[in-house]
C-alpha cells in the first residue's frame, strides 16, 4: 500500500524532490485542505486541458472527485489507519473517451470507462485526448508550451509550501535578470551618448584624406551615408562658427568642403552650387536641394469655357481620382494625389474639360489679368497652357496672338487650342525680337522668356550639370532683347491695358532682377504690384550689384517653400511710347556688354588716313628734297 502523507510535515528539499509521486495521495489531498488553499494549490500547479488532469479530477475541482459522506475538510488533523483506504494508489488511469461518462463510487473506484495500466502511461502521454475529443499533438505547440508541459509533472509532485517557495525563487531570479538587463541598457545608452558626443565634434579632413577619397571615387562610388553625416556636421559648425570651428581653420575651408560634399551627394556641378550658395542661406539651400529630388504635385486647370470646377471634380472622383482644390488663390486649379486611370487620357481630358498645367504656370496669367475685348500678345506661347488660360479669362472675346519661334512646338499649341475650344487666338511663327516691326499696339503682353531652367530641376535633372556661366549670360542677353521688344509692342495709351508681365522658370539673378533693372533703365516703364498674395520679394541688392528699389514688387517662388516649380514674375506698366535716347546712349555699353560698338564716321577715317600718309612719307624722298635745296643755294666766295 502507498505511504502515508502528513501535510504538517515538510518534505526535505533535495535531488529527489521532483521525483514522481503516487497520484492517489496528492489527488485526495485537496479534499482535506480549505477551499482557499485548494484554489491556490490549483493555481500554483498550473491549469491544463481536462484530459490531462489527474485521476478523478472533475470540471470544478482540482482532482478531489466526490467527498464521502460524513467527512469534513476542516476537522481532520492528519491521516490514520482508519482512513487508509483513501491512501490507496491508483493502479490504473482513466482516460475519458468520446461518449463515455466517468463517475467515482463511494470507495474511490471508477465504475465505468477504459482502463490503462501504469506500464502504458508513457505511451499514453504521447497522445492525450482533451474534453473535445481532439488529439493534442506536440508538433503544433510552440516551444514555450512544450517546455511548460515538461515542467508540469515535476510541479504536480510538490506540496503547497514547496510551490510557494519555488514561486518566490522564480520571482527573485526574474528580478535579478531584470536588473542585469537594465544595467546592460544603461551601458548601451552610455555608449550611444558617447558616440553622439564624438559625432558632434566635427573635424575637417586633412588634405591627405581628401586625396585618398578622390582616388577612391574614381574606382568606387562614394559612401553617401558618410557624406551626408559630414554635411550635417559641417552645417552645424558653420551656423555657430565662432564657437565650434577648429583652431587655425578658416570659413572658406569649411565652405569648400561643404560645396564638394553637396556636389557629390546631390550630383550638382561646382558652378551651379556656387550660384545657389550666393542666393540661399545654407539651411535654406539644403531644403532647396532636397525639394529638387522630389517631383512636384500633378495639377490641372479647369477649362471654364466648357465646364465648372465642381462638375469636373465630381466626374473625376467617380472615375477613381483622388483630388483636392489647388488653393484659395486659384479658382480653377485642382491637385491630383493619385488616380486609377491615366489622368491625361480620360474622356474629360479628350473633351477639353481641363488642361494639365503646373501650379506656377497659372501665376503669370493671374498677374497679367486680361480683360475682355483686349488685344493680347503671348510672345513665347508653346505649349499653349497660358494662352488657353488667357482665352478662358477673356471668355473667347477680343484677340490673342500666340507666337513662338519654334515651328515644331506650335503643333502642340494648335492641338490644345482646338481641344479646349479656344476661338479668339491667332497662331504665328516669328522671332520675338523682330515683333514690334511686324505688329504692335497691343493692350497687354505676356513674355515667358526662354531661360536656363534652374527652377524646374525636378523635371529636368540634367540642368544640374549641363549649365555653365556662358549659358546663363547667353540666356540673359536674349531675355534683354525680348523684354525690350515686348515693351515696344505695348500701346501706352491703351484705356484698359499698357501692362507687360515678364516671367521665367529660373531662379538666377542674372536672368531675373538683372534683366528687369535693365528694362527700367532703357524704357519708360515702372514696376507695379503683381496682385499675388504670396511669394518672396525680389532682390534689390545681390553681392556687389544694386538694383532699383521697386524690385521689391517682383515675386519669387521656390519648390521648398511653395511646393511648386521655381518661378520669377515681374509686372510693368508702360507710361510713354517714346524711347529715352539719353538713357539709351548712356546705358548701351554698361548694361549690354555684348552690344557691338559702332565705328566712327567716314570723314574722320579719311582725315586720319591722310595724316597717316603724311606721317609715313618715305625718308628717301625727304633726303632728295633736302639735297635739291642745298644744290640751289649760291656758293660762298
Amino acid at each position: 500500500m502507498g505511504r502515508k502523507l502528513d501535510p504538517t510535515r515538510k518534505e526535505k528539499r533535495g535531488p529527489g524532490r521532483k521525483a514522481r509521486k503516487q497520484r492517489g495521495a496528492e489527488v485526495e489531498l485537496a479534499r482535506f485542505l480549505p477551499p482557499g488553499k485548494a484554489a491556490k494549490r490549483r493555481l500554483a500547479a498550473g491549469s491544463g486541458p481536462a484530459g490531462k488532469r489527474p485521476l478523478g479530477a472533475g470540471p470544478g475541482e482540482g482532482g478531489g472527485g466526490r467527498e464521502p459522506a460524513g467527512q469534513t475538510t476542516r476537522g481532520r488533523s492528519g491521516f490514520s489507519d482508519d482512513n487508509s483506504k483513501w491512501l490507496a494508489p491508483a493502479k490504473a488511469k482513466k482516460i475519458q473517451s468520446k461518449g463515455n461518462h466517468v463517475e467515482l463510487s463511494s470507495d474511490g473506484e471508477v465504475e465505468e470507462g477504459n482502463w490503462e495500466t501504469e506500464e502504458d502511461e508513457d505511451a499514453s502521454s504521447e497522445e492525450m485526448v482533451d474534453d473535445y475529443g481532439a488529439s493534442s499533438e506536440e508538433e503544433e505547440l510552440l516551444p514555450i508550451e512544450k517546455a511548460a508541459l515538461k515542467q508540469k509533472p515535476d510541479r504536480e509532485g510538490l506540496s503547497e509550501d514547496d510551490s510557494e517557495e519555488e514561486e518566490e525563487e522564480e520571482e527573485e531570479a526574474a528580478e535579478t535578470t531584470g536588473r542585469q538587463k537594465m544595467g546592460q541598457k544603461e551601458e548601451e545608452n552610455t555608449d550611444l551618448q558617447l558616440n553622439l558626443d564624438i559625432d558632434e565634434q566635427f573635424k575637417l579632413p586633412t588634405n591627405e584624406e581628401i586625396e585618398k577619397e578622390n582616388i577612391l571615387f574614381i574606382s568606387e562610388p562614394p559612401d553617401l551615408h558618410v557624406i551626408h553625416q559630414r554635411i550635417k556636421g559641417n552645417m552645424e559648425v558653420l551656423q555657430d562658427f565662432a564657437v565650434k570651428r577648429e583652431e587655425g581653420r578658416t570659413r572658406q575651408e569649411y565652405l569648400a568642403l561643404l560645396r564638394r560634399d553637396m556636389a557629390a551627394y546631390y550630383s550638382y556641378s561646382d558652378f551651379l552650387l556656387m550660384k545657389l550658395m550666393d542666393i540661399f542661406p545654407l539651411p535654406e539651400l539644403i531644403n532647396f536641394l532636397e525639394a529638387n529630388e522630389v517631383p512636384r504635385p500633378v495639377t490641372i486647370r479647369t477649362n471654364t469655357l466648357k465646364t465648372r470646377r465642381r462638375d469636373l471634380a465630381q466626374a473625376l472622383i467617380n472615375r477613381g481620382v483622388n483630388l483636392d482644390p489647388l488653393g484659395k488663390w486659384s479658382k480653377t486649379g485642382l491637385v491630383i494625389y493619385d488616380s486609377s486611370v491615366p489622368i491625361g487620357a480620360t474622356p474629360e481630358y479628350l473633351a477639353g474639360h481641363y488642361m494639365l498645367q503646373g501650379a506656377s504656370s497659372l501665376l503669370p496669367v493671374m498677374a497679367l489679368a486680361p480683360q475682355e475685348n483686349e488685344r493680347i500678345l503671348d510672345m513665347c506661347c508653346a505649349p499653349g497652357g497660358k494662352t488657353s488660360y488667357i482665352a478662358q479669362l477673356m471668355k473667347n472675346t477680343g484677340m490673342i496672338l500666340a507666337n513662338d519661334s519654334n515651328a515644331e512646338r506650335l503643333r502642340s499649341v494648335v492641338g490644345n487650342l482646338h481641344r479646349l475650344g479656344v476661338t479668339n487666338t491667332v497662331v504665328s511663327n516669328c522671332d520675338g525680337r523682330q515683333f514690334p516691326k511686324v505688329l504692335g499696339g497691343f493692350d497687354r503682353v505676356l513674355l515667358d522668356a526662354p531661360c536656363s531652367g534652374t527652377g524646374v530641376i525636378s523635371k529636368d535633372p540634367a540642368v544640374k550639370t549641363n549649365k555653365d556661366e556662358k549659358d546663363i549670360l547667353r540666356c540673359a542677353h536674349l531675355q534683354k532683347e525680348l523684354i525690350l521688344s515686348a515693351i515696344d509692342s505695348v500701346n501706352a495709351a491703351s484705356d484698359t491695358g499698357g501692362y507687360i508681365v515678364y516671367c521665367t522658370c529660373s531662379i538666377m539673378v542674372e536672368e531675373n532682377e538683372w534683366v528687369v533693372d535693365y528694362a527700367l533703365k532703357k524704357r519708360n516703364v515702372r514696376l507695379v504690384a503683381t496682385g499675388l498674395d504670396f511669394g518672396k520679394e525680389g532682390f534689390t541688392r545681390f553681392k556687389d550689384r544694386r538694383f532699383h528699389p521697386s524690385l521689391k514688387s517682383t515675386r519669387r517662388f521656390y519648390p521648398h517653400t511653395h511646393n511648386m516649380d521655381g518661378f520669377f514674375i515681374a509686372k510693368f506698366k508702360k507710361f510713354s511710347n517714346a524711347i529715352p535716347q539719353a538713357q539709351k546712349e548712356a546705358g548701351t555699353l554698361s548694361a549690354v556688354p555684348e552690344t557691338i560698338v559702332e565705328p566712327p564716321p567716314k570723314k574722320k577715317k579719311l582725315e586720319g588716313s591722310k595724316a597717316d600718309k603724311e606721317q609715313k612719307l618715305p625718308q628717301l624722298t625727304l633726303k632728295k628734297k633736302h639735297s635739291l635745296q642745298t644744290q640751289r643755294r649760291p656758293l660762298k666766295a
